[in-house]
């Protein structure tokens, strides 16, 4: 069975295709379709922006579509930034503003005023059925500064306590266990099959 991602986000696309391998589905995403344009995130909750990019783009290309909708939040902000992670600085999306922003923000915040947490929501829809929701989150503290090359996004700012290593210093496999949509995924893995049983 084809399970369309809907993200043009070749990392993100990339992490999913690796979680996914043991559901056995072949697995596409946006990347695949450049004519098509991402859904508009207009929505408050990361819930609501993964429904409004799931639902609209399995309608439009009737086939099993799932989407997240990510963010990193930190308390102190006031959960800022959110689900405006992705364009924090502004537009054009840029990755390297968005943590320098964020960095400057929090320059003399210390402590437990660093903490922070990433959340993935993923929705899987099909056309005409009620789309399945689940959610993943970890906890970490905001660095001083950048560390590490690998990942995207926050990674590189993200301290994950346990193994003493921001996500951008992690090696991939190590990430896809421990992250925020890891743990979104292994909720996934347990509710799809049913699912897709009770859907098909």
């Amino acid at each position: 069975m084809k399970l369309l991602i809907a993200s043009h986000n070749a990392g993100k696309v990339q992490e999913f295709q690796q979680l996914l391998a043991p559901l056995g589905l072949e697995v596409c995403s946006l990347l695949d379709y450049p004519e098509i344009e991402e859904v508009e995130e207009t929505g408050t909750t990361f819930e609501e922006n993964a429904r409004l990019k799931a639902e609209q783009i399995a309608r439009e290309m009737h086939c099993l579509t799932l989407a997240d909708d990510s963010g990193l939040s930190v308390p102190s902000l006031d959960n800022a930034p959110g689900v405006y992670s992705a364009r924090y600085a502004g537009q054009p999306k840029d990755d390297g503003k968005n943590r320098q922003k964020l960095l400057k923000k929090m320059e003399d915040f210390t402590g437990p005023d660093r903490a922070g947490h990433f959340t993935t929501c993923i929705v899987v829809a099909y056309p005409g059925v009620e789309s399945l929701v689940v959610q993943g989150q970890v906890t970490g503290r905001i660095t001083h500064e950048e560390k590490g090359q690998a990942g995207f996004g926050y990674d590189s700012i993200f301290y994950y306590e346990p193994l003493g290593l921001t996500f951008a210093e992690m090696e991939p496999a190590v990430k896809n266990q421990i992250s925020h949509r890891a743990v979104a995924v292994a909720k996934l893995q347990d509710q799809l099959g049913g699912w897709l049983e009770a859907t098909f």
